[in-house]
């Protein structure tokens, strides 16, 4: 029996993850755009929120790269 929807290649994944980080990225920058000069609550619980969904993102894009076969060096100090 064939698969009537075969999986997306790795490629296809991780352009879709590459998507949802700039999607991400580009919802904190239209947030930063309307932020108050005085933030209120509010404004520091979606941001944070926007944040931590932009290091989601981030982290997904970074594991669909390394299943593609795009392994880098650690880019941290020891």
């Amino acid at each position: 029996m064939t698969d009537l929807y075969p999986a997306a290649d790795q490629r296809e994944l991780l352009r879709q993850a590459a998507t949802a980080h700039t999607t991400a990225a580009a919802e904190v920058e239209a947030f930063l755009r309307r932020l108050p000069e005085v933030p209120d609550p509010a404004d520091v619980a979606e941001y944070a929120n926007l944040l931590s969904r932009a290091e989601r993102a981030r982290d997904d894009l970074l594991a669909a790269a390394d299943a593609a076969g795009l392994r880098l060096p650690s880019l941290e100090s020891e």
